[in-house]
Parts: C-alpha cells; structure tokens; sequence
C-alpha cells in the first residue's frame, strides 16, 4: 500500500477551468493524477450529470442545470435498462457526458505510480436528486436498490479502463452527502447507509477509496471497508484525529490522504509552505503522541488540496497557486522523511 502514499501529491475531481488542456497538464503535474471535471466547459462535465447517464427515470435539464429523477419514467425504462445492463458498455462514460475523460485517456498514464479515477456517490446523487413531488429519490426503495447496484458497475467499468492505461488505477466515491445522513433532517438512516454501502463495497474491483471535505461520522466511515480516505485536514484534521478508529486505520497501513493546502486565495494569501507543513505536522505529532508510529504515518500520508473552488474569487487562479504549493510541500516532505 505504501506505493501509494509516501507523501505522494493526488487531488480531486471538480477544477474551475475552461481550458481542458490546462486542466489535465495541472491534473498530470501531480504524483497520482486524475481526470478532472470541468462543469464550465459543460454541463455534461458536472458529476451528477455525468453519473446519470443511461440511469432510468433520470431527466437532464440543460437550461436550469437541472437533474430530475420522474417516477413514472423509471418504472417506463426500467425493463430496458435491465436488458443492457448485461452489456458493460451501458456503463461507460460517453464523450457526450465526459469529453476531459477521454482527453485524460489520451495521455502517456503509463508512468506514473498511478491514477485515479471518481464518480459520485450513490448517497450524495440520492439524496440531492429529487422527484416530481421534490423527495430525493433515495427514499424511492427500488431506486436506491437500483442505485448502489449502478455504481458499483459504473465504479467497476471505470477501473477496468483506466487499468488499460497504468496498472494501479484507483476509483473514488465522491461522497459529500454523508456529511448529511446522520443528523435529524436528512430522513435516510446512518444505519440504512452503513447496510447499503457495505453491500456496495464487497463488490467493489480494486482498491476502494472515500473522498469528502465535510464532517460525517468519521467512525462510520474509518470502520469501512475501504482502503484509501481522502479528507479536508485543513478544515477537519483536529476533529479526525482524535479518533481511535484512525489510529486503526493508519496501524493497518491504510492510505490517508490529507487535504492541507487551501485552495481559497483568501486563505492561501495568509498562509506559506512553513504554515502548512507547521500545521500538518501538528496532526501526525498528536497522533505520535497517542502512540501510532510517525514512520508508519508518514509512508501511508498522501498529500492534497483540502476542497475543490469551482465558483469562488480568483478560483483558476487560487487553485493553480494551491496545486503549485501542494507540490512544494510534497517535496520537501519527501526530503526530510526520506521518501
């Protein structure tokens, strides 16, 4: 597992830009790259967008940036769906739906140490997805059924793919919606999440990864069956930290990606390489002092942007300062702890 932290530079998914090839040269100057989704060259390229597609019941709206789920529509397509769902290729990513997919696939990948790949999360698109009567169509039984079943043959597809291109392709849920399911409002049960995430994951090709900048039930998700979380340390790492089931996590050498460059310019204005490295290293020293060994840290630390800035001030510009910083701080990481 170790090959793949190291202090290793990775990010994820959503850039700001409008220029695809800048986009992927940024993606493509990182240790681990992955192919980004640019919704300002599309709507196509919006993870929600690209995720339904060849989903039944699902309606696109181009004009309001819309995705709908129409009821009566699924029940319409689903016997069809069911038939191509025998063909892997009901799964792929279209150009339409992911033109920055195919350009990243046009690229020497071969390499790197490796590459990731993402979709959004079955929970996330769940719980954000409404119906006619605007209730989120996870609380629809056999649209959700259908739902975990879709991702993970989307998830499996993608990684099939990808490992045409290099022998260590990873393929995240992008899940920002699990910050959401464990309060009050939300209606769709931790423990109906845990039961259907965890029949999603035995199924799961490859190694299985978790991104989210929220702040969910880290014990949930710490406990997964999963191998490499990616997470917001900038914003979060002083509640991660204290929990137990990390040091589990990190003693049985999983990968913890820690989001610790800012990518708000802002934030970043106020911060320097010193700061964030000063402020990283002050996470792995509490954990040392709670007794998880620094060695075993650092080889299983991956380093990234703490969230995507897809609309904030200056965002092309903030994100290219965080990407060049994050690199920096890779490097001199690396050299200290000889990586």
């Amino acid at each position: 597992m170790n090959i793949f932290g190291g202090c290793k530079t990775s990010a994820m998914g959503i850039l700001p830009h409008r220029d695809i090839d800048k986009a992927l040269d940024m993606a493509l100057s990182l240790d681990i790259p992955f192919w980004p989704q640019l919704p300002h060259v599309s709507y196509y390229e919006d993870m929600y967008v690209q995720f339904s597609e060849h989903f039944p019941g699902i309606i696109i709206d181009e004009e309001e940036q819309r995705v709908s789920f129409n009821t009566g529509l699924f029940y319409e397509e689903l016997p069809g769906y069911l038939e191509k769902s025998e063909d892997p290729e009901t799964f792929n990513l279209s150009d339409k739906y992911a033109q920055v997919f195919h350009r990243f696939l046009q690229r020497d990948l071969s390499a790197y140490t490796a590459i990731k790949g993402q979709v959004i999360g079955p929970v996330s698109f769940g719980l954000r997805t409404s119906d006619e009567n605007l209730k989120p169509m996870i609380f629809n039984d056999d649209a959700r059924l259908l739902l975990f079943e879709f991702t993970r043959e989307k998830l499996n597809n993608q990684y099939r793919l990808l490992r045409k291109y290099n022998p260590n392709p990873v393929v995240f849920f992008d899940e920002p919606g699990l910050e959401f399911i464990f309060n009050s409002m939300s209606g769709y049960t931790g423990d109906m999440a845990k039961k259907d995430l965890a029949g999603l994951l035995q199924g799961v090709d490859g190694l299985k990864g978790i991104h989210l900048c929220g702040n969910p039930d880290w014990d949930f998700l710490l406990n997964a069956d999963i191998d490499v979380l990616s997470f917001d340390a900038y914003r979060r790492g002083e509640v991660i930290v204290r929990y137990e089931s990390l040091r589990r996590f990190i003693a049985d050498g999983k990968i913890l990606e820690w989001g610790i460059v800012p990518t708000q310019i802002e934030i970043l204005e106020e911060e320097t390489e010193d700061s964030i490295i000063n402020r990283l290293e002050g996470l792995w020293d509490y954990l040392v002092a709670k007794g998880v060994d620094k060695e075993t840290i650092v080889q299983n630390a991956r380093v990234s942007p703490a969230t995507c800035n897809l609309v904030g001030p200056r965002s092309e510009e903030a994100v290219e300062k965080a990407y060049a910083m994050l690199r920096s701080i890779s490097a001199r990481l690396k050299k200290k702890y000889s990586l």
